[in-house]
């Protein structure tokens, strides 16, 4: 299991919009659509990857109850599904049932590119005027470390922007597989 850690743009960065394909509800969704005014987090994640599937019941909790306080959420998958079926928009369906907000397929990868997205889970929150205020890890559990899953580096990052704090100091990468780019065609 390679380990690969987020890019960490800098803060501050704005949130590239895009439109993209919801295999659950055969629907093309935008970030304007997906925005909340009190902040708006973008997760990066596919099926397959043993780091998003160890995190995934905490985030389907932390999910519900940041989407009650009014944060917007959008997990998008940017791998290549010709190497990669298991995370085909038909495979993604399954997982998207699970979540209470939308899983978006970036086909082309341009928008992983835009985000400098590099691993699933890779998670960006950005503020009511798109400027990015997080980006980081979910917490220090990792599959096979026996650490509780907690989601505590990303809730402290949610609960600093809705109480109107400037970002947590101490932001640490994601880290998980590396997002599955397509090959380059000659």
């Amino acid at each position: 299991m390679a380990l690969t850690p987020s890019t960490m743009p800098p803060l501050g960065t704005i949130a590239p919009s895009f439109s993209l394909f919801e295999p659950l509800t055969d629907k093309v969704l935008s970030l304007p659509e997906l925005v909340s005014p009190k902040g708006t987090l973008v997760v990066f994640a596919c099926n397959h990857c043993p780091f998003v599937k160890h995190i995934h019941d905490g985030l389907v909790r932390l999910g519900r109850e940041y989407i009650m306080r009014d944060i917007g959420i959008v997990a998008i998958n940017s791998n290549d599904i010709r190497e990669y079926p298991d995370d085909s928009p038909e495979e993604m369906i399954k997982m998207a049932r699970t979540f209470d907000f939308p899983f978006l397929f970036d086909e082309d990868q341009a928008v992983a590119k835009a985000y400098h997205a590099a691993c699933t889970p890779d998670f960006f929150l950005f503020d009511g005027d798109r400027k990015l205020v997080y980006r980081g890890q979910f917490d220090d559990s990792r599959p096979d470390n026996h650490l509780p899953v907690t989601g505590e580096s990303l809730r402290e990052a949610l609960d600093a922007l809705l109480a109107g704090q400037p970002p947590v100091a101490n932001q640490k990468p994601s880290v998980g597989c590396n997002i599955k780019w397509k090959k380059a065609t000659s």
